[in-house]
């Protein structure tokens, strides 16, 4: 549909809870109208939590291609100013144990349905010659992650993605940042079935709103890619990525991966 609004528009996958759910009150808080989309049916309450903006919702499995679809027929013909890739999961688990399906699924929210939103909505903002991408990665995308292989894998494909676009699109108006939590509270260890875990039992995560601010902030300074979060801690874990040997890097993210009930 066409825009009728004076302010700029922005797309947000992954919006129903967590990080997604931030980046949309943090994108409202800097004038944005939004359409946000998830799999969620709670993604419809997101938009009465942001007053006086125009906001919709679309419920809408991401991880299909009817999904992607159904969102880009809800963008309609308008021009986006702001597109925020965060829709994701996990499967915790080694993987020669864990669900096929589960990883399948996983692939296609992680990956394939962000090369489709992109290859929609990234001419249009080319040809208007401005925009803003923002994908969600983690400090796992530097990282072996045993005991979350595909997931792991899954935001190295995101950063690598996110950064040869933005190379493609380094004089067309258009910039694509990605961001790099660490472990964040969330739903994600839950949902992952990663609560009997190092990691998933900390207390020490940081907080989904100060990740959002963090992420958009980059995003709208036209940045690379960003550590977010508690930056300290997270920066060390991607100075390490860098420095250490891939054993030493997987036995590492392995400590605080592994279930309690795996051999050591």
């Amino acid at each position: 549909m066409p825009s009728t609004s004076a302010r700029p528009f922005a797309v947000v996958t992954g919006a129903s809870s967590g990080i997604g759910r931030e980046v949309a009150h943090v994108l409202a808080q800097e004038g944005y109208d939004l359409l946000l989309c998830a799999e969620d049916p709670t993604v419809a309450e997101v938009q009465f939590d942001i007053p006086r903006l125009a906001v919709e919702a679309v419920q809408a499995d991401l991880s299909t291609y009817d999904g992607v679809e159904e969102l880009v027929d809800a963008v309609g013909d308008r021009d986006v100013d702001a597109l925020v890739l965060n829709a994701g999961v996990a499967v915790g688990g080694r993987f020669v144990e864990t669900a096929l399906d589960d990883d399948l699924e996983l692939i296609a929210l992680n990956i394939t349905s962000v090369v489709h939103l992109a290859k929609r909505l990234l001419p249009r903002m080319v040809a208007a010659g401005r925009g803003r991408v923002l994908v969600t990665g983690s400090v796992t995308s530097m990282l072996p992650g045993p005991y979350y292989a595909t997931y792991s894998a899954s935001k190295a494909f995101a950063l690598n993605f996110g950064q040869s676009v933005r190379y493609e699109l380094k004089d067309t108006g258009v910039t694509v940042t990605t961001m790099m939590p660490g472990p964040t509270d969330t739903e994600f260890f839950e949902r992952a079935g990663m609560e009997d875990t190092r990691v998933g039992r900390s207390d020490s995560k940081d907080d989904p709103a100060e990740v959002a601010r963090d992420g958009v902030a980059a995003m709208l300074a036209g940045k690379d890619d960003a550590v977010v979060g508690s930056t300290v801690r997270n920066t060390l874990m991607s100075r390490a990525a860098k420095a250490l040997p891939e054993q030493v890097k997987a036995a590492t993210q392995a400590r605080l991966t592994k279930p309690d009930d795996e051999p050591t």
